[in-house]
């Protein structure tokens, strides 16, 4: 009896595996790029945003600078008021002063955080005072981006009233300005208000093990 023949059996090159592989990729991309400008089609035009950084964790501030960085290298003008940390030399505050200070207008209106001055009627002045300028600032529609840093907290302790903040930003934020506010503990009503909502979570930090703040990542 004649022995069965066996079927030839031809090896897969691997250019040929990674002929197939690209294929795949490419048509699951395809899709995926085909769905996202579906989705982007349906998008409106400009806006300007009310942004919150909260949480417990690194970072608020410092993203918050970032979109400063950001708007300076458009060209775009905008402002910062500081409801807390008025009193420390910091980078932010430094490079903007003194390098960009045609382009971003830096107010620095607090004292330092509420156990350091431990005075409550003069933080709420000085919560009020930094307030009437982010609201000067604010209504400048030259202004495409206001970071009101740590005004969040200011907001928490009651320095400034929710109400009276997010009926301003209702009214009067012009179209296109983008308003950042940063500080743990953000009013839930500022969240629901906000078009933008990021929680910094905690998850290690160098302070608890006994290292201190070090320049160019916390200031």
């Amino acid at each position: 009896m004649a022995d069965a023949e066996l079927p030839v059996i031809t090896p897969t090159s691997d250019t040929d595996l990674l002929g197939d592989e690209n294929a795949r990729h490419a048509r699951k991309m395809a899709k995926k790029k085909a769905a996202r400008d579906k989705i982007m089609a349906g998008k409106a035009g400009d806006k300007g945003l009310l942004i919150v950084h909260t949480g417990a964790g690194k970072g608020k501030s410092s993203s918050g600078f970032g979109m400063i960085l950001r708007c300076i290298a458009h060209e775009m003008p905008c402002a910062v008021v500081q409801f807390i940390k008025g009193a420390w030399d910091t980078g932010e505050r430094r490079i903007i002063e003194t390098h960009f200070p045609d382009l971003c207008e830096f107010h620095a209106m607090g004292e330092g955080f509420t156990w350091e001055t431990q005075d409550r009627a003069r933080d709420i002045a000085m919560a009020q005072k930094g307030w009437e300028k982010a609201k000067e600032l604010i209504r400048d529609p030259d202004n495409r981006l206001v970071l009101l840093d740590e005004i969040n907290i200011a907001l928490r302790y009651d320095y400034l009233d929710i109400a009276e903040v997010l009926a301003f930003l209702a009214a009067e934020k012009p179209p296109l300005t983008h308003v950042v506010m940063t500080g743990r503990n953000a009013k839930p009503e500022l969240i629901e208000a906000a078009d933008l909502v990021t929680e910094m979570t905690l998850i290690k930090h160098p302070f608890r093990s006994g290292i201190k703040a070090q320049p160019g990542v916390e200031f």
